[in-house]
Parts: C-alpha cells; sequence; structure tokens
C-alpha cells in the first residue's frame, strides 16, 4: 500500500512568530500544570490539616459525650482552634447540646442511626454560617443512648485566600509567559537577523555584477555554517558561471569560422558568377557545413550526457567492438587490436561505439606509423587502451585535453577541420557508465585508457 506522509499546511507566520507562540504554549502549559499540581498539594494539605485537627475536637467531645449523663449540659465549649461549631444530635435528629455559635440551629448533618464507628468528614453548607463548613462526625455510644457528634469549622476564610491564591497564580502564569515570550522574540531576531542580511545580500547578487559573498557572522554557530556553505556554494557556481561563458564563446568562435569562410565564398562567387566553378564552390560550401554539423552534433551529444538523459543499456563485449570499430573503414595507418574474450560490461553500446571512434580518430591523427588497442578484464574493471607511436601528449596537458574545444598546437595543424569535442565527449560518456577516461604515461607516444565496470555475474 503507498504510504501517505502526513503534511502540515503552509503556516503565513514567520519563523520568529511560530517559535514565539510554540515556546509560549509550552511554557504556558507547563505553568499551568505545574502551578496547577502545586495549588492542589496546597490544597490537600489545607483539608488534610482540617481533618487532623477535626479528629481530635470530635475525639475530645466523643469522651466527654460518653461520660455525660442524659441530662448533662446543652452548651458545648470548643477545645480545638478553629473547630467552634459544635453537636451533639440524637438518632431523631435533634440536637441536645450544641456550641453558642450553634446554639438555636438545626443539626448541620443527618445524624448516622447504625453502630459505632472511625470518624466521617463531609463539606456542608449551614445557614448563618459563611462559606462551606467542614465537618467531621462521629457516632458514639452516651449513658442516655446513641448520639452523633459533631464539628465544623467554616472554611471562609480559606475560599477568600484561595481566591487571592489563584489570582496571584494566573499573574505569576501571565508575567512568566510574556516575559518568555519576550525573551524568546528577542532571541530568535537576533539569531535570524544574520539569515535576513544574508538574504537580502543573495537577492542583491546577479551574475553580471562583480563577484560577491554573503556576510559570515562572528559567532561560531549554525548560521555562520550556513553563511560559509553559501560563500562555498557561489563559489561553485561562479566556477561554474565562467565555464559557461568560455564555453558560450568558445562555440561562437568555432562557429564563427566555417560561417566566415562560407558566407566569404559565396559572396565572393556571387560577385562574379559567370567566372566560377559552382561544383568547386558547392564541395566547399558543403565541407564548411559538415563541420559545422559535427560541431553542432557534438554538443547535442554533450548537452544529453550532462542531462542525465539514460539509454536503454545491454551487454557489450568490448573486445568484439574494438574489432568491428578498427575493421570498420580503412584508416591512414593500420590498426591492431589485442584483446582478451568476455570482457563483458552492461552499456549503451551506441555510446560507446562513439566513444571508441573517437579515441581511434585521435590516435590515427597523431599516429606515425601504428595504432593499437588492447582489452583486458582488470580488478572488476574492463580496461581499454588507446595508442599510438606520435610524439605523446606532455604530462602537463593530459588534462588539457579533455575541455571542451582545447586542441594543442599539433592537433591543429594535423586536423584543422577538428571540432575539439571528441575526447570531452568520450570522457563524458565514461562517467555516464560509471568508468574513468584518462591519458596516462606511455614509453611511446600517446596513452588513453578507459575504464568501465564490468557486468555483474547475477
Amino acid at each position: 500500500m503507498p504510504v501517505h506522509r502526513l503534511r502540515w499546511p503552509p503556516s503565513r507566520w514567520s519563523l520568529q512568530g511560530r517559535v514565539t507562540a510554540a515556546s509560549i504554549g509550552i511554557v504556558g502549559l507547563l505553568l499551568v500544570i505545574g502551578i496547577s499540581i502545586f495549588y492542589l498539594s496546597v490544597r490537600q494539605a489545607v483539608y488534610d490539616g482540617l481533618y487532623d485537627r477535626g479528629t481530635v475536637a470530635v475525639e475530645d467531645l466523643s469522651d466527654a459525650v460518653e461520660r455525660a449523663d442524659p441530662h448533662g449540659p446543652r452548651v458545648l465549649t470548643p477545645a480545638v482552634p478553629g473547630f467552634s461549631l459544635l453537636q451533639v444530635v440524637d438518632d431523631r435528629g435533634g440536637v441536645l447540646a450544641a456550641s453558642p455559635i450553634m446554639s438555636g440551629r438545626p443539626a448541620m448533618s443527618p445524624p448516622r442511626t447504625s453502630g459505632a464507628g472511625a470518624p466521617f468528614t463531609r463539606t456542608v453548607t449551614v445557614p448563618g454560617i459563611s462559606g462551606e463548613v467542614y465537618l467531621v462526625g462521629e457516632r458514639v455510644q452516651s449513658p442516655s443512648g446513641w448520639r452523633t457528634v459533631l464539628v465544623g469549622s467554616s472554611t471562609a476564610e480559606f475560599e477568600t485566600h484561595k481566591g487571592f491564591f489563584v489570582t496571584a497564580l494566573l499573574a505569576v502564569i501571565a508575567g512568566t509567559v510574556l516575559l518568555v515570550g519576550w525573551a524568546v522574540r528577542r532571541a530568535v531576531r537576533g539569531a535570524m537577523g544574520p539569515v535576513r542580511l544574508m538574504s537580502t545580500e543573495l537577492a542583491s547578487i546577479t551574475g553580471g555584477g562583480p563577484v560577491r559573498r554573503v556576510s559570515v557572522p562572528e559567532s561560531d554557530d549554525e548560521v555562520a555554517e550556513l553563511a560559509r556553505s553559501i560563500n562555498r556554494t557561489l563559489r561553485r557556481l561562479e566556477g561554474v558561471v565562467e565555464r559557461q561563458r568560455g564555453f558560450v564563446a568558445d562555440v561562437s568562435h568555432e562557429l564563427r569560422s566555417p560561417l566566415t569562410g562560407l558566407r566569404a565564398q559565396l559572396e565572393v562567387a556571387l560577385e562574379h558568377p559567370e567566372d566560377e566553378d559552382w561544383p568547386a564552390v558547392a564541395r566547399a560550401a558543403l565541407g564548411d557545413a559538415d563541420r559545422l554539423q559535427r560541431i553542432v552534433t557534438d554538443l547535442l551529444i554533450m548537452a544529453k550526457l550532462e542531462a542525465g538523459v539514460r539509454l536503454e543499456r545491454e551487454p557489450v563485449d568490448l573486445g568484439d567492438l574494438a574489432h568491428t570499430e578498427a575493421a570498420r573503414r580503412r584508416r591512414r595507418v593500420p590498426v591492431e587490436v589485442e584483446a582478451d574474450e568476455g570482457v563483458i560490461c552492461e552499456a549503451t553500446r551506441g555510446h560507446l561505439v562513439r566513444l571508441l571512434t573517437n579515441l581511434l580518430d585521435n590516435a590515427e591523427r597523431h599516429a606515425v606509423s601504428q595504432v593499437w588497442v588492447t582489452v583486458r578484464a582488470e580488478g572488476g574493471e574492463a580496461v581499454m587502451e588507446v595508442g599510438d607511436d606520435g610524439s605523446g601528449i606532455p604530462p602537463g596537458d593530459r588534462e588539457l585535453v579533455f575541455l571542451r574545444f582545447q586542441r594543442l598546437a599539433e592537433s591543429r595543424s594535423r586536423d584543422k577541420g577538428g571540432t575539439g569535442l571528441g575526447l570531452p565527449i568520450s570522457r563524458e560518456i565514461a562517467a555516464a557508465h560509471g568508468g574513468t577516461l584518462e591519458a596516462v604515461e606511455s614509453e611511446r607516444g600517446a596513452l588513453l585508457v578507459l575504464r568501465l565496470p564490468l557486468k555483474s555475474e547475477h
């Protein structure tokens, strides 16, 4: 099944706004969670304290009720500070005794009618008492029967303090979030300042102006590394542009020569058409047209290779190919082929034919009396060597011959119609097949070595 990646919709906010909003959201959420836990812990601690003191108060009052006679005092005196709401209730809900503040009031809670047990707690509302009442009760056996002992404490003061407490906590959250947002926004603005400067500088760089670079921040961080990477890229692009300009100039020069010659021949012939040998003029024009066609064809091949156009590949026996191309046409000097059997590569046959033809033509131009081709397998590679017995290539020019439109003085004198693209195209073809083409040291003449990956057995 196809895997669908989750893509977020594009945001209209700036990076500074998104980082600030994310920071505020995360910090705000953490603060709310932390302060909520803190508030619940404080509230629990308060109610735990009320329970502890209420338990002491109800036990003290229970002891008194257990010892009192049926006609004991009806006014109860608080024994624990804070728990001033006291009542003793019978099983019918009647108030038998109460503290002064609870005098004449109904029972704070219905009595328990089952047997004695542990103290119980409730939060109730008592008419005339502000706020809620935290109630602790217990069922005890008195001389006159079962009684429910109730002690309570108003939580009005706690609720008042809780309001101030919650307000203060909310103020802390708001202040902290605003402070974090301001600090993050300021930090992001400072960090993005060099990026904005680089963006402005990049927008002002054009191909026609002087060489420029973006400013590198003094800080040794990711932004500085980004600036250095941009400058390295600009240097590479500058080199590409310079090579492209040189290439265009070379193409213009190479095309201008045959076009100028062709135009001059036709203009001269047209001035005195009755005196011209028109078949000779046509042959000369056809020669210039052939040269133009070769240049354009070579340029198209190089454009396809550089664009990465991949053609169908098939197993190609380099030995058979060398024998076939060496014998295909008659050359100025003999071509000797020595090839091992079974040297097979996965390649585009037409491209390899063009490569070998270029190498043979180059060797033929420089050879004195002989050209030789050897094919062998070596270390997982197919190796093809094409050599001649000419004057050879000087060490300093062994890479120059692979540059476009770069022909040595000897080549220009031997072949004035060459395009200077044969060897560059051959190297591009080798690279497109994962191989290499180099001019190497030789005991006699020039020696060009092609290396290609052998066809895998699997």
